[in-house]
């Protein structure tokens, strides 16, 4: 062979070896393998910092003060690569923070601010997103500056608040304590349309039936953050984008004060951009030229900053003085008529049929000039939605109130994937304990651990009663937004206590007799809840022979109805458990994927996952007690024998219903035990079965069970965030 052989291309051939490409990964041959992947991001691989840099201790050495000068400052130090619309960047770093904070959703908790992912793709390509990896660049000087001690998850968050007191804003505080990610997050579904800004009804439609918008998202469209600003599907009609509107701001844990608040007072400042031809612009950072060193959007061929930006293809300000925190979004909206027309760009936006020329604005770059208000159509739905209209009315008429309500819901906005209070560092905490917080108060400490224990032990509770309760408790915290948990007990309160998936006859049964002993003890309920857990467990671990002590921490507290919003509890609702061998339902997604997305919002690792499987199952804890996976003629003893026995080639797996298979003995096809899909998923999924091999051996009997507990303690001080 001719090394020195051209290509078709006309370029000389080299070795390359190496899956370089996102396109190039072997999995792409077998498209419906489960992403493992999701379980292992942010590896300690991709953190520059070291095993050893903590920022939540780093960032407590920051210089807060001076950080809020210099964020003052920049807020009005135009640079000419990228100028600032009257001088002022406030609208810019605003509208930045809040396409940050604003992916999150309240179903599942992902998304938000709180690790800095706007910096990473897809978000910092979205269209949604078109400029503000300016924003960020603004920034680059004083992330710079600051350095270890500031985050940029942090820096994009308070930016906005800042710019917001820089134009007159009593904001209701802030916290710090963010943690950056390295590289793009995995777990996040943001919609299978195959094209951004898709309408309703192309390959992939995030809709079904009349217009139900598919669960966990909030956007109306991949690469939006909230709604379409032009209207349904780019077409104008106020009464349909309030429908949008609504629904995208419920699944962001807002009611209807907090959306029209946060609408007006989003666009009470600022402008939008679309003075220009829209297609002159260039490709989006991810996939700009290598020469365009991360900016996207940019137009090379005219001027295209100022005046001449085009960003949402819109083009103009909301109110008289977008520069000033004050009244007049809902005196601009609520005291003219409208009428639709096109912008520069070719998007439409609602013009005032009659404006005094005191009332416009003046022109970003030249003050003599004064151009023409506009609204989008979601800012018209808070004028012709009677709900809405109701709102911005009262708020119209009290200034002073709608500024409390906003710097609320905005503090909420970013602040609402941070988990709850005592996660948060800063002087400018706010004292005040908030309900969507879900405050817990603190627990008791300095008790004779060993003494409940006994009385635990003397109760009478079935290891399967005791591991399952303490495991339904846990169960519900979720990483992603640093919710749920079994501190607090909420449990015991509605609506936990009548979940079906807590199997309510039997959590009665085991919260009386703990509650007893918690009251006998001057105890938390919370901590007794998990500390029977460890009981049972230490109890089966002793039966297959191995005296263990499982970890405990004291100090859980017991939350009250009045510190509960059941409502928005009600997303946390298990609708699935593999752990405990449980479907409520028959499910368009596999019930393996469903373990997967469960096992990640716990943060759990594929091993933590495989072997609490393994061990639940031999424990007897499956919902309902049936014997699904129970792959033991020791049930309650916590054994391998689940790994043993699910690798052994003495038996075969045959399918007898949906989601049920019988595990039969090779040489007599009797049924020896049955099992579901995330029992066979450990023995058919190569990476799952590699572990599942491990836990299987002869000699790794002690390290299932030390491994066992280990993840097990893990789940139960998951929202333990008083002992990091």
């Amino acid at each position: 062979m001719n090394k020195n052989k051209t290509t078709e291309s006309g370029k000389c051939p080299v070795m390359h070896g190496g899956a370089t490409a996102s396109s190039m990964t072997n999995m792409k041959w077998w498209p419906k393998a489960l992403n493992l992947d999701i379980l292992h991001q942010h590896d300690h691989k991709t953190n520059p910092m070291g095993a050893d840099f903590n920022y939540r201790e780093t960032v407590k050495d920051l210089d807060i003060t001076a950080l809020n000068k210099d964020l003052h400052a920049l807020m009005t130090d135009s640079q000419d690569w990228w100028p600032a619309d009257w001088g002022h960047y406030g609208g810019l770093m605003i509208r930045m923070t809040w396409h940050s904070a604003g992916t999150y959703r309240i179903a599942d908790g992902r998304g938000g601010a709180a690790t800095g992912n706007q910096r990473f793709a897809p978000i910092n390509s979205w269209p949604d997103n078109v400029n503000l990896d300016k924003a960020r660049r603004l920034l680059w000087p004083i992330k710079k500056k600051y350095g270890n001690k500031l985050s940029w998850a942090d820096l994009i968050a308070y930016a906005g608040t800042i710019a917001y007191e820089s134009m007159g804003l009593k904001t209701f505080g802030f916290a710090f304590g963010r943690e950056d990610i390295w590289q793009p997050e995995k777990d996040t579904y943001w919609g299978s349309e195959k094209d951004w800004l898709a309408p309703s009804g192309s390959a992939g439609s995030r809709y079904s039936g009349e217009r139900n918008l598919e669960n966990p998202l909030a956007a109306v469209m991949m690469g939006l953050i909230y709604v379409n600003p032009e209207g349904v599907d780019g077409k104008p009609d106020p009464l349909k984008t309030a429908h949008d509107i609504r629904i995208t701001f419920e699944r962001m844990a807002m009611n209807d004060e907090e959306t029209v608040a946060l609408t007006a007072g989003g666009h009470t400042v600022g402008k939008c951009h679309g003075n220009g031809d829209a297609d002159l612009l260039g490709k989006e950072p991810e996939a700009a030229d290598i020469a365009e060193q991360g900016m996207g959007w940019n137009n090379n061929t005219k001027r295209s900053i100022g005046r001449d930006t085009v960003t949402s293809g819109i083009e103009g300000t909301w109110t008289t003085h977008p520069t000033q925190w004050d009244n007049g979004y809902f005196s601009m909206l609520l005291k003219h008529d409208w009428q639709l027309k096109k912008s520069p760009a070719g998007a439409w936006q609602w013009q005032p049929v009659n404006i005094k020329e005191e009332d416009k604005p003046v022109d970003v770059e030249d003050p003599s000039i004064r151009s023409m208000p506009i609204m989008t159509d979601a800012d018209m739905a808070m004028k012709m939605d009677p709900a809405y209209r109701e709102i911005s009315e009262r708020f119209a008429n009290d200034a002073e109130y709608f500024s409390e309500v906003f710097a609320r819901a905005w503090f909420k906005l970013t602040h609402r994937d941070m988990g709850p209070k005592v996660r948060y560092i800063g002087p400018d905490v706010p004292q005040e304990d908030l309900i969507w917080q879900d405050p817990v108060p603190v627990g008791m400490t300095g008790y004779d651990v060993q003494a409940v224990k006994e009385k635990i032990t003397a109760s009478g509770l079935s290891i399967s009663e005791m591991v399952a309760t303490a495991w339904d408790s846990a169960r519900t915290y979720r990483d992603s937004d640093k919710r749920g948990g079994a501190n607090g007990a909420r449990i015991r309160l509605a609506p936990q206590k009548d979940w079906q998936g807590n199997e309510p006859k039997r959590l009665n049964k085991v919260l009386t007799t703990l509650e007893g002993i918690a009251n006998d003890s001057g105890v938390s309920i919370a901590d007794i809840i998990v500390l029977a857990g460890n009981v049972g467990i230490e109890q089966s671990a002793k039966a297959a022979g191995f005296d263990i002590d499982v970890p405990f921490s004291p100090g859980r507290g017991d939350a009250t109805d009045e510190m509960t919003d059941a409502d928005a509890f009600d997303v946390l609702e298990p609708l699935h458990d593999a752990y405990r061998n449980w479907l409520k339902d028959d499910y368009s997604v596999s019930a393996e994927e469903l373990m997967l997305d469960r096992s990640q919002l716990m943060g759990l690792t594929a091993h933590e996952m495989t072997v609490l499987i393994g061990g639940m199952r031999v424990l007897g804890t499956n919902q309902n007690d049936t014997k699904h996976g129970v792959f033991t003629d020791r049930e309650g003893v916590l054994s391998n024998d689940y790994f043993v026995n699910l690798t052994d080639m003495n038996y075969t797996w045959q399918p007898s219903a949906d989601n049920l298979y019988e595990v039969r003995e090779r040489k007599s096809n009797k049924v020896k035990w049955t099992a579901t899909r995330v029992d066979l998923i450990f023995g058919s999924n190569s990476i799952l079965r590699a572990y599942s091999e491990v836990y299987a051996q002869d000699d790794n009997q002690e390290k299932f069970v030390l491994d066992f507990v280990a993840a097990w303690t893990k789940v139960m001080n998951a929202d333990r965030f008083d002992l990091a």
